[in-house]
């Protein structure tokens, strides 16, 4: 998807930019051409400070979008993909694993909930970031209560993976 979106905002210095935060935040562009998160309205204002553009161009941008056949089908369709429990796990009895791994590898999220089943540990939420688009992407998953050792041994031994972080 990425490869295709950039291609669209070659010719664009900062657009890339936006489009970005507008699809890692889950931002739809109706057909007036507003921005909205779920049913609320985001201003341009709004967009352009997290960007650090001007407003202007967060406007030119969604304009571009709306013009566009195919960017318009994929941007009036997006939406958030929910509450990130990561920053609560402490306060929920959970912990989190963040994993580095080869993108390109296949299996990796299968590899890991295997894991995670055999040893009875119910996974309440999982994300993992596109590749294309996180310049360092990672999976992150929240799973009820802490980890033993034998799991943590098991997810280390897996041969794709670069790196896992625990957070309780």
């Amino acid at each position: 998807m990425w490869p295709s979106i950039r291609r669209q905002f070659e010719r664009q210095v900062v657009r890339p930019d936006i489009v970005k935060e507008m699809i890692r935040c889950g931002m739809r562009v109706s057909e007036d051409e507003k921005i909205y998160v779920g049913k609320v309205e985001i201003g341009f204002t709004a967009v352009a400070r997290a960007v650090k553009v001007d407003r202007r161009v967060v406007k030119q941008t969604v304009q571009q979008i709306r013009q566009n056949r195919y960017l318009f089908s994929l941007f009036s369709k997006t939406a958030p993909l929910g509450t990130s429990l990561v920053d609560v796990v402490n306060l929920l009895g959970y912990t989190a694993l963040v994993i580095q791994a080869d993108p390109k590898s296949p299996g990796i999220m299968a590899e890991v909930a295997g894991i995670l089943s055999r040893h009875g540990t119910v996974v309440r939420q999982a994300v993992a970031e596109d590749p294309e688009m996180v310049p360092d992407a990672k999976m992150t998953l929240v799973v009820e209560g802490q980890l033993s050792g034998q799991v943590i041994e098991e997810l280390n031994g897996l041969k794709d993976i670069r790196s896992i972080k625990i957070l309780k």
